[in-house]
């Protein structure tokens, strides 16, 4: 039989979760795992360098397909920072869930969240999305306080994310309602937090006295 030519992304990608769920392991190389699909080896090579490239890109798809399904949306554009993250939250968990027997297997196969290589990808996708969806930030006038403060931003967001992740990992309620439930209080409490408004009256009231030089005494 001739061998598939033309092969897509996204073929690999479906070919490689089945060959793991179904033998709760990586394929043994490449080439059996082109045999065992009637592929050319050379055809995988021009996406992914080996498994572990493709291990990244599955985490990735899954947070391209949440943008993609919430690009669908006309009111998406005009929700501010805090319902654009709700909204992608439960968009990707519910990505997540259709493809929870994978995502166990990978966490569980490296045993630590934290450390999961296949995140790598996914974890500076995602800090990209934080740094792009208008969460409101003081303005420091200072490019490396700015920087810091963009920087504590993104790492504390994805240390979020993975505190969901874990929670919905161990959620055994129906539907993972309960995760619903831990995604919409724990993103409210976050923006709540961060919250500017508070600080920012004081800092332009710290302003004001220091330019009238008011004086206590």
């Amino acid at each position: 039989m001739a061998r598939k030519k033309n092969i897509t992304k996204d073929q690999l990608i479906s070919w490689y979760m089945d060959f793991v769920l179904e033998n709760n392991h990586a394929p043994k190389s490449v080439f059996s795992f082109a045999k065992e699909n009637n592929f050319e080896e050379a055809e995988f090579y021009k996406y992914y360098g080996n498994f572990e490239a493709i291990e990244q890109s599955i985490f990735s798809e899954f947070f391209n397909n949440t943008i993609k399904v919430l690009a669908k949306s006309d009111a998406y554009e005009n929700y501010d920072a805090k319902n654009k993250l709700l909204s992608f939250y439960f968009t990707f968990f519910e990505i997540l869930t259709a493809n929870r027997s994978y995502v166990v297997y990978a966490i569980e196969k490296n045993g630590d969240l934290k450390n999961l290589k296949s995140l790598k990808n996914l974890k500076e996708d995602y800090k990209t999305y934080i740094s792009n969806i208008g969460i409101e930030k003081i303005d420091l006038k200072e490019e490396r306080l700015e920087k810091i403060q963009d920087k504590t931003l993104q790492e504390s967001s994805w240390v979020h994310l993975l505190i969901t992740m874990k929670f919905w990992l161990d959620d055994t309620s129906a539907s993972f309602e309960k995760t619903d439930i831990f995604i919409e209080k724990s993103i409210n409490a976050r923006f709540d937090l961060m919250d500017i408004k508070p600080l920012k009256s004081i800092i332009d009231f710290g302003k004001f006295i220091l330019k009238e030089k008011v004086n206590f005494n």
